[in-house]
């Protein structure tokens, strides 16, 4: 059932939209917005869509979009609590989003460690073992039982722009194609 609804939800763009919001431009730091591609396999599943995400601090947001562009699945981290939001309004919450994806998705996004793995850096706090290449950039990263693979860079900003993160039978793929600071 929840692998359904996780395949409806990317898959199915509903008649509710889910909006998209601009997100304003600045040098990259801890706080970020991104722009890009995403593909998820699960099993024997397989879906693959857009997708936006802004990081600070305090939140994040992660809009799911159909490739044609309408959202399908917001995810929202904020005050402690995750809340997934579908096309056609039905809300899920959890304490943590890792928690909210499996009820919700029946897999665990690696949410946890994403914000410093999209940077191509180890998340802190939890043991890492690491191969970079010769310009010392990560190559591959285990954590967290996460196989975290970063098949490119991006010349412009020198941030990964191709990741793969692989788990058990879980594959989340990952183009990044727009970076930008946020204040």
């Amino acid at each position: 059932m929840r692998c359904a609804l996780f395949w409806a939800c990317l898959l199915i763009a509903g008649c509710a939209a889910i909006e998209e919001q601009p997100a304003p431009a600045g040098p990259i730091g801890d706080a970020f917005y991104l722009s890009g591609r995403v593909s998820v396999k699960f099993g024997t599943e397989a879906a693959s869509g857009r997708i936006t995400w802004q990081h600070d601090a305090a939140s994040d947001e992660l809009l799911f979009s159909a490739p044609l562009g309408q959202g399908v699945a917001r995810i929202v981290w904020r005050d402690a609590v995750a809340s997934l939001t579908t096309s056609d309004q039905k809300l899920y919450q959890a304490s943590d989003v890792e928690s909210l994806t499996e009820q919700v998705l029946g897999w665990r996004l690696p949410f946890a460690g994403m914000p410093d793995w999209v940077r191509g850096r180890p998340a802190a706090g939890a043991p890492a073992q690491t191969q970079v290449d010769g310009s010392q950039r990560l190559t591959q990263l285990r954590q967290s039982g996460w196989l975290v693979e970063f098949l490119e860079y991006a010349r412009e900003n020198g941030l990964p722009s191709k990741l793969r993160m692989s788990r058990q039978d879980v594959e989340l793929r990952l183009v990044i194609d727009q970076w930008r600071g946020l204040p």
